[in-house]
């Protein structure tokens, strides 16, 4: 009798004592169908159906994308804040976390059957980031030009260290 080698004995490559199948033999046949082909439909569908893309409600929220490097003595947080005004934003520092948080809204409103394509995000956003290490909030500053935001954090340094003179008196 012609047995088919268990899912244990294909993985290690070894032989099976007992001869006894596993749960795992029978061969799953291999889709033939691409990623991309069902990628395309997706996005063709999105295409021709824009609110599909684009959710209006108002229990959504944006996460920002950022980017944060390191400098010598900083940590930096970048993000594109395009189409936000600076009283929008809401940034809190704390020694180890920053958040952002705003609003992007559409300046004129336009019919979902006019859109071609809808791919910008209108509405609340926030993003949560946190730090590799603590960094000193009352030096710490934020400016956005040309719609990116730059944070630049101040890094603490945990291991300068000073000597105290004990005073007499």
């Amino acid at each position: 009798m012609n047995m088919k080698r268990s899912f244990f004995e294909r993985l290690s490559g070894s032989a099976s004592a007992d001869g006894a199948f596993d749960s795992f033999d029978e061969e799953l046949p291999i889709a033939t169908t691409s990623m991309r082909k069902d990628s395309r439909d997706r996005a063709n569908t999105s295409a021709s159906n824009p609110s599909q893309l684009h959710d209006d409600s108002p229990a959504s929220e944006g996460q920002l994308p950022v980017d944060v490097h390191q400098t010598a003595s900083d940590i930096v947080i970048r993000a594109f804040v395009a189409g936000v005004r600076p009283d929008e934003l809401n940034i809190s520092i704390r020694r180890d976390m920053v958040e952002i948080e705003g609003s992007r809204t559409e300046r004129e409103q336009i019919a979902g059957p006019d859109y071609f394509t809808r791919e910008l995000f209108w509405g609340s956003f926030s993003r949560t980031i946190l730090l590799p290490q603590e960094i000193d909030v009352e030096t710490s500053s934020a400016s956005a030009k040309d719609g990116l935001l730059t944070i630049t954090l101040p890094r603490l340094n945990k291991t300068k260290q000073t000597k105290l003179r004990v005073k007499v008196g």
